[in-house]
């Protein structure tokens, strides 16, 4: 089944190691195949990479991208270990993100890092407003979800079942 995508005009996607620029009217595109695919609004790039979450996020889109897996896993670990030591509360987040990334299903991880980010927010909202931490209704995420990794390593690299647009 192909993923479709529509893009905007003048937006941009990545497909494998190639970065496609729609022109200046809307665009439908049925992909194929098992390359990897982000759309322009879920890349982040060094500059806007600004939080621990969003540099966590930016390993696993770099992991989801690349064919040198290895490297940058070392990096993602180290920003992993960082982040938890400062919040514990991240940590049924960055469980379901490792489980994903141990598992081969990196875009799954990329949806599990986006909801992390969405709680580093909250949590600097939180110390913003001088509050000590969260209401006790907001635990810090649902724990591990059962089943995770269940995607095979092929459908991990193409999120071709999902509309992305």
């Amino acid at each position: 089944m192909a993923l479709k995508v529509e893009l905007k005009p003048g937006e941009r996607i990545i497909i494998g190691d190639s970065v496609i620029t729609n022109d200046n009217q809307r665009t439908r595109l049925f992909i194929e195949g098992q390359a990897p695919i982000l759309r322009e609004k879920d890349i982040l790039t060094p500059a806007t990479a600004d939080t621990p979450a969003k540099r966590v996020y930016l390993a696993v889109q770099l992991m989801y991208l690349s064919t040198d897996i290895e490297r940058i896993q070392e990096n993602y670990f180290t920003l992993v270990n960082d982040i938890v030591k400062a919040a514990p509360s991240t940590i049924p987040y960055v469980t379901r993100i490792s489980n994903a990334i141990l598992t081969g299903a990196f875009y799954k991880a990329l949806k599990e890092a986006r909801k992390l980010i969405e709680y580093e927010g909250t949590l600097i909202s939180h110390v913003q407003t001088g509050s000590a931490g969260l209401p006790e209704n907001e635990p810090g995420g649902s724990g591990v979800t059962s089943g995770a990794g269940s995607e095979s390593a092929d459908e991990s690299r193409s999120p071709a079942s999902v509309d992305q647009g």
